[in-house]
């Protein structure tokens, strides 16, 4: 399709408004972490890495990026297992209520958090006695199972079954086949889904309020929770700085290997 200098004067407009709608208040964020001020003031005046230097030593901060990455470590385990489960059974066999078994699988990525976080913690409250670091664990894998299943679907439908059913009619165990020949084609995806149910858990915050047992704080709460209070503005800006850095590395990541590994399709 050809487009007229006009149209594409138009897109080109509307992509950098779009982006700068995004991208100028994580900058005016960034550039506050570094104001000499303690609160917001504009423009800055001056700059310093005090912020920084408090944040660092600052044992709220420490210890709630620890959890945030605890529980993103878990979350992604469970999800990477029973991802590539849920993945193999509904691309490689077929079963009554098949269709019905995808959509409640890929459901809680679509459903409203706040709509999942009060069911969990209904369900953690009143059935299984209150909530943990366990339960937070389980409250993030039920959506970051979703982006593992995705993405090892989509290579598994770009893989040829013939390799592993060769591998089988020439004796080779379910078991054989799967450590020899399919988790090899299907690495690269599960490495990826794992990174991005990794950034996804990290600086999660609807469901994490639901079902977070007592004391037990994450990055994104401790922002929330000292967002107000008095002279603490510049920490919190560090500290949502240092979240987006650590949520968009692993999707920045995951984008660069599933680039690099698309063409590799087992024949």
């Amino acid at each position: 399709m050809v487009l007229s200098a006009t149209a594409r004067w138009l897109l080109r407009t509307a992509a950098v408004v779009v982006l700068l709608f995004i991208y100028v208040p994580m900058a005016l964020v960034l550039l506050n972490s570094f104001s000499a001020s303690a609160t917001f003031t504009w423009p800055p005046p001056g700059f310093t890495l005090r912020w920084w230097q408090v944040a660092a030593t600052n044992q709220g901060v420490i210890d709630a990026a620890w959890t945030s990455v605890q529980v993103a470590a878990g979350a992604t385990v469970v999800a990477v297992v029973l991802g590539t489960l849920a993945s193999m059974a509904l691309v490689r066999y077929e079963f009554f209520g098949k269709e019905i078994v995808s959509l409640l699988v890929l459901l809680p990525i679509a459903l409203p958090g706040i709509v999942t976080g009060i069911a969990l913690n209904t369900l953690f409250t009143q059935a299984l006695g209150g909530l943990t670091f366990f339960t937070l664990v389980v409250g993030h894998a039920t959506f970051c199972i979703v982006i593992v299943v995705n993405n090892a679907s989509a290579r598994l439908r770009r893989m040829s079954g013939t390799a592993e059913e060769a591998s089988m009619d020439l004796g080779a165990t379910p078991w054989t086949t799967w450590r020899l020949v399919t988790f090899p084609a299907l690495r690269g995806a599960l490495f990826a889904g794992a990174l991005l149910a990794f950034a996804l858990s990290f600086d999660e915050i609807i469901v994490t309020t639901f079902t977070a047992g007592p004391g037990i704080q994450t990055l994104p709460l401790w922002i929330f929770q000292n967002l107000f209070r008095p002279n603490q503005s510049p920490v919190v800006n560090v500290a949502a700085v240092v979240l987006v850095v650590i949520s968009v590395l692993p999707v920045y990541l995951a984008n660069r290997l599933s680039g690099d590994s698309a063409g590799t399709v087992t024949k």
